[in-house]
């Protein structure tokens, strides 16, 4: 799992790993840019361009020529969009690299965005946006968005608002292309049984007339919270989703791999503490789980339960109870191992596949601008001590920092803005 980085005159970055004996190989394509990148009258338009770049190329004028190539080498392809940053990739057997990395290459290079393709899609993206919103786990985690970051691109649905998605025009998609998917912003990644010199010729070639330009930038997230903040969705749900969240480090901490195994002490895994207390001890939810989540200037630590809703305010507390203790008393050793043991664990299961590896490299030059190995990973979350997790603790598990968001059948939110508090 060891990598090659490899920068051009243009600033396009090459990223190779090497997996010997993989009969796979996986053709990943990033972009830095997303929903943060977006002005408001913009929300959504990364998204909505991640789809017509599926929509043809000169070389390939149409939607179907792009799909039969595709299953005519026997892989699979696809695309996402984050907050920072969009991807396009194809995963195929070995000797089919060369195709997969032209397929992918032109596509992100030369779409052509059709007028007739793009009123279809309109509807296939408000009936994205409309399943999302009858899934009100989901919804939850929108609205936390809200709450942390409020009318500003990081507080925002990377779907975009059903009005914007309606408004947007072929020029607004070739201009938003043009300005962000530029050689300094772009990053191809190529994991597989493949020599990186070779890779690198043949990136090169593929991409030698990507277009230079200045980088553009995002609008700085700068949160001036000072007391806890709330926000409830009343919906009416048989389960309530709730999450409570504390503003915390960015991508770039040295402190990420602590916060990783204070989030699997909480509520990862099924002998968590949040588990064992909220599902095992009190039956009071089917789910519990909790992470962090890290971008380039900012991140937060999240928990998340599905309750009754007549037992809001008494999960809250005991979460908060759960947070307080990780600040005044030191992690046992063995429940300390425990979480290493369960977070190295994960880091590996997440990474059997190419497209996996892929990923893992490409988002993190994105986020952190610098590349480990998993095994570096390792090492850093085995290093973790208890007085490291107690320390950070303190640090994020204050007021200031404290938010929730709540989706269902509640009737009543003062005992819960009451109980909002560490």
């Amino acid at each position: 799992m060891n990598f090659k980085k490899k920068t051009l005159p243009n600033g396009l970055r090459i990223i190779t790993v090497p997996t010997k004996g993989n009969p796979s190989v996986t053709v990943m394509v990033l972009v830095e840019t997303g929903s943060n990148y977006e002005k408001k009258s913009e929300n959504g338009l990364s998204h909505f361009l991640e789809h017509m770049m599926f929509k043809g190329t000169p070389k390939r004028p149409s939607p179907s020529l792009i799909h039969r190539e595709m299953d005519g080498m026997g892989a699979q392809g696809n695309a996402f969009t984050g907050d920072e940053y969009t991807g396009y990739y194809a995963k195929a057997e070995k000797r089919q690299w060369k195709r997969a990395l032209d397929l992918i290459s032109d596509m992100y290079q030369h779409p052509l965005i059709p007028e007739s393709d793009l009123e279809k899609e309109r509807g296939v993206i408000i009936q994205e946006i409309d399943m999302y919103e009858d899934l009100p786990r989901r919804q939850a985690l929108d609205l936390l968005g809200e709450v942390l970051y409020g009318d500003t691109p990081a507080g925002w649905n990377t779907l975009g608002p059903k009005e914007n998605i309606k408004s947007f025009k072929r020029e607004d998609f070739i201009k938003y292309h043009k300005k962000h998917y530029t050689a300094e912003k772009t990053i191809v990644v190529v994991v597989g049984d493949l020599i990186g010199t070779e890779v690198n010729k043949e990136v090169v070639k593929l991409f030698a007339d990507i277009p230079q330009g200045k980088k553009v930038g995002k609008l700085a997230v700068r949160p001036k919270q000072k007391f806890p903040a709330m926000k409830v969705l009343k919906k009416k749900t048989e389960q309530s989703h709730m999450v409570v969240a504390c503003r915390a480090l960015n991508a770039s901490s040295k402190k990420t791999h602590v916060i990783a195994i204070l989030s699997a002490i909480l509520g990862r895994g099924f002998s968590s503490r949040l588990f064992e207390k909220l599902r095992d001890e009190m039956g009071a939810c089917y789910y519990t789980w909790a992470y962090s989540d890290e971008y380039t200037d900012h991140g937060y630590l999240a928990i998340g339960a599905g309750i009754e809703a007549r037992r809001a305010k008494e999960v809250l507390e005991v979460i908060l109870h759960e947070c307080k203790r990780l600040t005044t008393e030191l992690v046992p050793e063995d429940e300390l191992q425990k979480a290493k043991d369960y977070v190295a664990g994960n880091l590996f299961l997440g990474l059997e596949t190419s497209d996996s590896l892929a990923q893992f490299y490409g988002l993190n030059e994105i986020v952190k601008g610098e590349l480990d190995t998993p095994r570096q990973e390792e090492e850093r979350l085995r290093s973790v001590t208890a007085l490291q997790i107690r320390n950070l603790a303190k640090e994020i598990f204050q007021n200031k920092n404290l938010n929730l968001a709540i989706v269902g059948n509640i009737k009543d939110e003062k005992p819960l803005k009451k109980a909002l508090k560490i």
